[in-house]
């Protein structure tokens, strides 16, 4: 990007807060003398510190905190893209054609990948999915967490903690950690709908919710959510001028049709005078339908006689997810507490194609002479499924020793984690119908016939795997104030994996408070990401767009294979990682503060999704060929990266007799550099397996501008919030190397209206995306062929979308 276009953009942001500051400023100076505001409630947080809560103005380390004022005033309803509305360091990318990622998009934090993030529920970690990102897509390779599985109607808060945090919660912390709190509320029964549309027509949106709690004897409780959702389908794609004629539209490019229903709850009983049984969790089920790319009436891979006009290959989804918690915790004596939990989580993701067809089974030779001329034009093309469990035991409480201080906490951890692909149906994935290499079967243009459904062939009985590991931790952190103003803490983590060794990481964080009004903090970590057993174990065969933009079969192959021995691929071993952070906190009032944290995480042996390796040379060629394999890629630890960043963040609240005004601005700057590639194999090179289109999307596929800019009034009945998101400009060449396409810096505004009408009843209008931006459009010229396809926008990166403006009306009733 234009470095002087840059700092233009920079100064605009920089000046819009300014401004947004003076205007409150202004604001408070006109009602000075009205009655004096209250101080905002401070929501005690967990995040940062084992052995204490705190205020998150008060921590070590920069910890956000989204209430539920803050979830409620905004618009968008998945989990995943209300956190990227109200959190600049959290990314959530839109994604179409990339199959499975379609129903679970990648979020990530502070430009890192997806497992890189952990997330907990009430505290406890939080399983990941059992979907891999395997398309050329933001998080490719990883499996994160499939954040939208949680219901928004079971939330009480949110915390963010923007920190290297693996020495005190574990693998998956290098980014940070996000919990995310339950509603424990008895007092009353929520329910919430939600009906809207965009300016387009489409991607009709219906949504209802409820939320309930009863009182368990005096001082127990269960609290109850239930949610349900129908999005619309969207499609932004242009004609297809190449393919067909007339030009017609002939892909889908937006949303995918989606049905979400979701069960969430969290519960407590007294356990004696001193203790507490506690549950939490929830089952979700969701359904996608998108497609994958269109076959052309005179492709090899279409038969003329089923779809004379070509056809597009759609892909059904089917995501449950499910989690259970229980625990018992205790008051002990001297103001020690204990607790004890056993957390378990599972993901499973099933794939059915329809709207397709095997070639190699209708073009298969009768054994009396001619074809066969007929084959399923649907097929259950497998699972994938991932389950974790996950037991903790920890104590904490104050110390003495040498006449100081302590707060202590320790614990120990075992983790079980295991992943299973099912093969799919024989026909979803045979080439023919014995599936015999040695028949020669010809399709409609006299090539090999491609075996398998069309769009998403399915999971062989090659690729099936059952497996898994375990893991035990033990973890200590230690805090103490070392004087009435400096604050110190120290962890130490020690975890032990049962199928690569042991690791240690800790962690050093200072706050120091020279006046009521400054406080300094700091921390520096080393952290780890052990390989996840989807990255160990995954396989498959599908079909992508190579260079050239063709289709072709790409063979994902996993850890001790045939063809990751044959490349000379070493075993996955973990991450490395150091980080560090240098921060400042400024109260100029009691509801007036301003923060702002700098920092740098520099990992090692980053695992990656290699590059697409296709025959280009003769050594690669006879490795490739024997397998039938137009291209191959697989995982590794291929990098070395290093990400800096910057936080501000500034929010003030004015609390008049009968208004409230909030504003606030958060500035999020981030930036990632790949500082070297390397390989073990001696027939490829570092630059040949990983590319630069994938440093180029590693680098520049996450925006390194991301900047929230916020008010929200009430006065009497009335409740205005307008937000608007900066999101800096995105790059890619995935699919049109060596030109990178460019996708320009934009400014989204989300707005709503609230009215009360009773003390239990609302109504709202509002909508996202008011003046219905879209992304920049394709370089026709030198991003050919995907603009004659059909393709109009973004796609490999998209963090804005593409559906434009959505408008929404919302009704909320309490009793």
């Amino acid at each position: 990007m234009n470095h002087t276009k840059g700092k233009r953009t920079l100064n605009r942001t920089l000046l819009a807060s300014a401004m947004m500051l003076a205007l409150q400023q202004a604001y408070a100076q006109a009602q000075a003398a009205a009655a004096p505001a209250a101080e905002p409630t401070q929501t005690v947080v967990v995040l940062g510190s084992r052995s204490s809560a705190k205020t998150a103005l008060d921590t070590a380390v920069p910890v956000g905190l989204i209430s539920a004022n803050d979830l409620a005033g905004a618009g968008p309803l998945e989990l995943g893209k209300l956190l990227q509305t109200l959190d600049p360091s959290f990314n959530f990318s839109s994604t179409f054609i990339s199959d499975g990622t379609d129903i679970i998009r990648p979020g990530t934090l502070r430009g890192l990948g997806p497992d890189q993030l952990l997330v907990l529920v009430n505290g406890k970690r939080r399983h990941q999915q059992a979907l891999v990102n395997v398309q050329q897509t933001i998080g490719r390779g990883s499996a994160g967490t499939d954040i939208n599985a949680i219901a928004l109607s079971a939330i009480q808060h949110i915390e963010v903690l923007r920190d290297g945090a693996a020495a005190q919660y574990g693998s998956d912390a290098i980014a940070g950690v996000i919990n995310i709190v339950l509603k424990s509320q008895v007092k009353e029964t929520q329910i919430s709908s939600t009906v809207g549309t965009t300016a387009e027509g489409d991607g009709d949106l219906v949504s209802g919710s409820a939320n309930t709690g009863v009182r368990l004897g005096e001082r127990g409780f269960l609290n109850l959510s239930v949610e349900a959702r129908r999005r619309g389908e969207t499609n932004r794609a242009g004609p297809d001028t190449l393919r067909v004629d007339p030009p017609r539209v002939t892909q889908r490019i937006g949303d995918s049709l989606a049905k979400d229903a979701f069960v969430w709850f969290n519960a407590a009983i007294p356990a004696g005078p001193d203790g507490e049984l506690y549950a939490f969790g929830g089952a979700s089920r969701r359904t996608g339908d998108s497609a994958g790319f269109f076959r052309s009436a005179g492709d090899g891979r279409t038969v003329p006689a089923v779809y004379p006009n070509g056809f597009l290959p759609n892909i059904m989804t089917t995501v449950k997810d499910a989690s259970f918690a229980v625990g018992f915790k205790r008051e002990l004596s001297n103001d020690w507490r204990m607790d004890l939990s056993v957390n378990h989580g599972r993901s499973e993701l099933g794939f059915r194609e329809r709207n397709s067809i095997n070639v190699s089974y209708w073009y298969e030779p009768k054994p009396g002479g001619g074809i066969h001329a007929e084959s399923p034009l649907e097929a259950d093309t497998g699972k994938l499924k991932f389950n974790q469990t996950t037991f903790n035991a920890d104590i904490n409480g104050p110390m003495s020793l040498g006449g100081k201080r302590f707060a202590v906490a320790a614990g120990f951890e075992y983790r079980a984690d295991n992943y299973q692909i099912v093969a799919g149906a024989p026909v979803s994935c045979q080439y023919g119908r014995t599936n015999n290499p040695a028949i020669v079967i010809r399709d409609q243009v006299g090539g090999a016939a491609a075996s398998g459904m069309q769009g998403f062939p399915g999971y062989t009985p090659g690729t099936a795997v059952d497996d898994g590991r375990h893991n035990v931790a033990l973890y200590l952190d230690v805090e103490h104030n070392l004087t009435d103003k400096l604050f110190a803490a120290a962890a130490v983590r020690y975890e032990n994996y049962s199928d690569f060794g042991a690791t240690t990481t800790g962690k050093l964080s200072l706050r120091y408070d020279p006046s009521p009004t400054l406080g300094l903090r700091a921390s520096a970590s080393t952290g780890f990401r052990a390989p996840s057993v989807q990255q160990r174990f995954y396989s498959s065969v599908s079909t992508n767009l190579n260079a050239a933009g063709e289709l072709t079969d790409t063979l994902t192959a996993r850890e001790g294979s045939a063809i990751t021995r044959a490349f000379g691929i070493a075993p996955l071993k973990e991450e490395t990682s150091k980080s560090a952070s240098v921060g400042m906190l400024v109260r100029l009032k009691k509801n007036f503060s301003v923060t702002g944290d700098l920092y740098r995480i520099d990992i090692d042996d980053r695992i990656v999704f290699s590059s697409a390796i296709s025959p280009s040379t003769p050594a690669i060629a006879a490795i490739l060929n024997p397998l039938k394999a137009g291209q191959a890629q697989f995982f590794t630890n291929a990098v070395s990266t290093s990400t800096t960043g910057l936080d501000i963040v500034a929010e003030h609240t004015t609390r008049l007799a009968g208004s409230t005004l909030v504003l606030s601005g958060q500035l999020g700057f981030n930036e990632t550099e790949v500082t070297g590639r390397h390989s073990q194999s001696s027939v490829l090179t570092g630059e040949q397996l990983f590319d630069r289109s994938q440093v180029t999307l590693l680098e520049r596929g996450q925006p390194r501008r991301h900047h929230v800019v916020a008010a929200d009034y009430t006065v009497g009945a009335w409740n205005v919030n307008t937000r608007a998101n900066y999101y800096g400009a995105v790059q890619g060449e995935g699919f049109t190397a060596p030109f990178i396409q460019t996708w320009e810096s934009k400014w989204l505004v989300d707005m709503s209206l609230r009215y009360a009408l009773t003390k239990r009843i609302s109504v709202a209008l509002g909508a996202n995306n008011v003046f219905d931006t879209y992304p920049t459009e394709w370089d026709k010229t030198r991003a050919a062929p995907f603009p004659q396809l059909g393709f109009t926008h973004c796609w490999e990166t998209c963090p804005i979308g593409v559906n434009g403006r959505q408008v929404y009306a919302r009704l909320d009733v309490a009793f």
